[in-house]
């Protein structure tokens, strides 16, 4: 897609700081990092979010950030890291190109996760057999 700014980045384009790539992904480093080291692995081929990849694309992605992982913590001196997929906008999502983070982590960085809530009575039951129904 050539308005897609990661396919761009895939047929060299537009630039990027590549760290690896195969015959299906590619990763680099995020413009705006959670912390220095923050990769982005995404498919070659263009999926528009985490739903519509194919699994044995996502697979490979995954593959990939364990691959990279402890590379990128051993390249930044962090002891951890989060791993996250925004899929839709509401969720996040700037780039309609599916794409996972691997995010180096420090004690003390500044950066939290979600603050989750307490389900109300009766609420979790509900919400699970909503799940259930919808499989």
């Amino acid at each position: 897609m050539d308005n897609c700014l990661f396919c761009r980045i895939v047929a060299r384009s537009m630039p990027a700081e590549i760290v690896y790539e195969n015959n299906q992904t590619l990763a680099f480093l995020d413009i705006k990092p959670v912390n220095p080291g923050h990769v982005l692995v995404i498919p070659k081929n263009h999926y528009a979010d985490f739903v519509s990849t194919p699994s044995s694309v996502l697979e490979e992605i995954v593959a990939v950030a364990q691959k990279l992982a402890p590379v990128i913590l051993a390249a930044t001196g962090s002891p951890a890291f989060n791993i996250g997929v925004n899929n839709g906008k509401e969720a996040g999502q700037v780039v309609s190109h599916m794409h996972l983070h691997v995010m180096p982590r420090h004690a003390d960085d500044g950066h939290e996760m979600w603050h989750g809530r307490e389900y109300t009575p009766g609420e979790m039951a509900r919400v699970a057999g909503e799940i259930r129904g919808q499989l």
